[in-house]
């Protein structure tokens, strides 16, 4: 085979490799949310992380945006990072809240911080949560949210997102059907135990019944014997 050859090979499969390696690196190259629970009316803890700075710069801070759809934000205490949290003035409900690393979080290592939230009844299929990667040098604004029909991965610097499923039901119905449930799982367990009870024991019986007929054949000999004495 010809060296040109060769070589034209050997650097196709650098460049695959190449690519293949870069892939799950700038897919990683994110500001991610995962979810705990994600329903809508109900409570979750949702975990920020990050794995890299502002091109290579080491992170300070992290300044997530809360959107509308939240009844409540809780931040979760970490170790080696400051909280602050900002409100709405008219309804007292979080806004925004920055975690500052107490030393700055180098640019090759993953960190990760917590906000426990609760979300409305009425909230919308999909929040997204922007936030500002503050770096030593720079910053990197995580906003971006994808059109309808639009690629997320296609992004350059997507917000982290969260999809939420349907609101459990609730009332009165809810009750009565747990309530006919838990009775005819008492009903199951009554009969289970019936079931389960052993049958009764015809031993005691046979002797009890042998006993009286013994005793009946004794008192018949007697009455005998006594009749015969008097003769």
């Amino acid at each position: 085979m010809p060296i040109t050859q060769r070589t034209r090979i050997a650097a196709g499969i650098t460049l695959a490799a190449g690519l293949v390696l870069a892939a799950p690196l700038a897919a990683s190259a994110h500001v991610t949310v995962t979810p705990d629970a994600p329903v809508a009316g109900g409570y979750d803890v949702l975990t920020f992380a990050f794995g890299h700075g502002c091109d290579g710069s080491p992170t300070t801070a992290l300044r997530i945006d809360m959107p509308d759809g939240l009844d409540s934000v809780t931040p979760t205490i970490a170790p080696g990072w400051a909280i602050d949290v900002e409100r709405d003035a008219s309804n007292g409900l979080v806004t925004q809240v920055t975690y500052t690393a107490d030393e700055p979080v180098a640019d090759d290592r993953r960190a990760t911080i917590e906000l426990g939230v609760k979300y409305a009844e009425d909230a919308e299929e999909t929040l997204a949560f922007p936030v500002e990667q503050v770096c030593v040098d720079g910053a990197t604004s995580w906003s971006e949210i994808a059109a309808d029909g639009e690629d997320p991965h296609a992004l350059d610097h997507p917000a982290p997102t969260v999809a939420l499923g349907e609101a459990a039901s609730t009332g009165h119905g809810a009750s009565a059907s747990h309530a006919h449930d838990a009775s005819a799982s008492d009903e199951t367990a009554e009969s289970s135990e019936e079931a389960a009870e052993p049958a009764a024991d015809p031993l005691p019986v046979a002797l009890g019944a042998g006993g009286l007929v013994a005793g009946v054949a004794a008192l018949v000999v007697s009455l005998l014997a006594w009749r015969r004495a008097r003769r």
